[in-house]
């Protein structure tokens, strides 16, 4: 998802609040043999990013993170600007801090397989007389090219992104797969590039399903590329949940809804039941439905919270990192992404932290979630 640039309401000078190293999210994660991170930027020099750069930022993620994911620096359209040329000054930043801070890093993306977030030459390429050659061979070409760069840094990769059509339940066609025949052929080619690349990394295929009533036909698309995988040997190591979850409305019966648990829990069911771990790789929650009661909203999206995870945790023994999609609600997406955006204009409030750095409810729920695995 594409980094949050909005103004904050809460804008107050508050320092990050010291979280001791045995009181940290990710120290909570790690009792459980696992990490928690965030997403994070390469940014730039102020206070107005949710990056490496703003120091109040990075000394948040710093006190509560021990893995970080790119938000957008590892993807095709800033790493690759041109058929012919790469450009690491951003993604190699966040290295640079992660390494200086002992954090771990993820990779996202080696392909996000949406003809909107190829850069445009790739697009419009003209593959010639051979083209499944040539499409397989720039594909493999840049999987080689970053996956090398970073493997003595990067142990899981998110080496294919969203490659289902919400409006369809099929795979997307992009250039390269009308040049390769077909969706799954660039899929296994990803995937078997990045294996030969990083023959011990887990391989990650990440997608946006979740247990909301219209993702019901999403995720019995997923189950069929990831039971695809399976049958041609393709070499996927686990699922990645994006998890943006949302509450639809309030429901009196659960307080917070619609969501299917049951069905939810069935598809989980069917994807470990294949072998694949899972990875809660973006969380966060859309308030648009909540009313705009600070107090209200921040408790009724913990509750969610405490709901979504108590699912998830029940898959302990195959539930891997968990992540956020950004710590402070002021560079969250949701806050200019259209459909998330609430009508009376207010931020939404779906991460661990306020505008103003200050722990939120959400955080509390997390930590409690985290103590228990």
């Amino acid at each position: 998802m594409p980094a949050a640039a909005c103004t904050p309401i809460l804008t107050a000078p508050v320092a990050p609040p010291a979280v001791t190293a045995t009181g940290s999210l990710d120290f909570l994660a790690r009792s459980g043999r696992r990490r928690f991170g965030t997403a994070i930027a390469h940014g730039v020099a102020n206070e107005n990013s949710g990056s490496v750069a703003n120091r109040r930022y990075a000394a948040l993620v710093k006190s509560e993170c021990g893995l970080v994911v790119p938000e957008n620096a590892m993807k095709w359209q800033s790493i690759r600007p041109s058929p012919d040329r790469y450009d690491f000054s951003q993604m190699d930043t966040i290295v640079r801090w992660a390494k200086a801070n002992d954090i771990d890093v993820r990779g996202h993306v080696l392909l996000w397989h949406r003809p909107e977030w190829f850069p445009d030459w790739l697009n419009t390429y003209d593959f010639g007389t051979s083209p499944a050659s040539e499409a397989g061979r720039i594909l493999s070409d840049h999987i080689r090219t970053v996956t090398e760069r970073y493997a003595d840094t990067i142990v899981s990769h998110d080496v294919v992104n969203e490659a289902i059509d919400h409006a369809t339940n099929r795979p997307i066609e992009t250039s390269l797969s009308r040049a390769m025949g077909s969706p799954e052929a660039v899929m296994d080619l990803a995937f078997h590039s990045a294996r030969e690349g990083l023959p011990n990394a887990q391989l990650v295929y990440n997608d946006y399903m979740s247990w909301e009533p219209a993702h019901a036909d999403h995720m019995a698309a997923v189950l069929r590329l990831l039971e695809g995988f399976k049958k041609r040997g393709t070499p996927v190591d686990a699922l990645g949940i994006q998890s943006h979850i949302e509450i639809m409305g309030v429901d009196p019966a659960t307080g917070v809804g619609p969501y299917r648990e049951r069905e939810w829990r069935k598809f989980l069911d069917e994807v470990t039941g294949m072998g694949y771990r899972l990875l809660i790789t973006e969380f966060d929650v859309k308030d648009k439905a909540l009313p705009a009661d600070i107090a209200t909203r921040d408790r009724l999206v913990a509750e969610y919270t405490r709901r979504y995870f108590d699912v998830m945790m029940d898959y302990d023994s195959m539930l891997d990192d968990i992540l956020v999609w950004g710590m402070v609600d002021q560079y969250n997406w949701l806050q200019y992404f259209d459909p998330s955006k609430r009508a009376d204009g207010l931020e939404v409030r779906g991460t661990p932290y306020s505008s103003d750095y200050r722990p939120k409810p959400m955080r509390d729920v997390l930590a409690q979630v985290l103590s228990r695995s």
